[in-house]
């Protein structure tokens, strides 16, 4: 039940062309740093997920997650709180490991970011050209902040 993964920031998109990517919703109930809960509706299937605190470095953290009635998680969907995250999802097998690449939409449109998951903090994977800067860590980039304080509305 321990999550470790790694995010990047993506430099294109060219790579993408001719995927096909899963339409992703989802909502939080509970956006609480320490322990916060997500309602997610990708493709035709629903998940109830709760995640933990980050440790220090940002690439672990405690991932409790079950599949649900797609039904229900419509229903859940209108309790969480304001803001929703839109994006679609591409899975993109690299040697032994898989990225999922979030293309964002709505109010978070224009930000792309890369995750992989490892079985280690210090497992060495291939590095796509496609990849750039690292954000593991940097909780501007968690969907639950991003719901509250979407890329749109971001100085840069």
């Amino acid at each position: 039940m321990q999550e470790i993964e790694r995010k990047f920031l993506v430099k294109h998109t060219d790579f993408l062309q001719n995927l096909v990517g899963n339409k992703i919703v989802q909502g939080y109930l509970s956006s609480d740093p320490e322990r916060n809960v997500r309602i997610r509706i990708k493709g035709d299937q629903a998940f109830l997920t709760i995640k933990g605190i980050s440790n220090t470095s940002g690439t672990s953290r405690f991932e409790w997650e079950k599949v649900i009635d797609i039904k229900e998680a419509e229903e859940l969907l209108k309790l969480c709180l304001p803001g929703v995250i839109d994006k679609t999802r591409y899975e993109i097998q690299l040697g032994n490991h898989v990225y999922e690449v979030d293309v964002f939409e709505g109010e978070n449109k224009g930000l792309i970011i890369a995750e992989i998951e490892l079985s280690d903090e210090n497992e060495k994977f291939e590095k796509p050209e496609w990849l750039g800067e690292e954000v593991t860590g940097d909780v501007r980039y968690y969907n639950s902040f991003l719901v509250a304080q979407p890329f749109a509305v971001w100085s840069i």
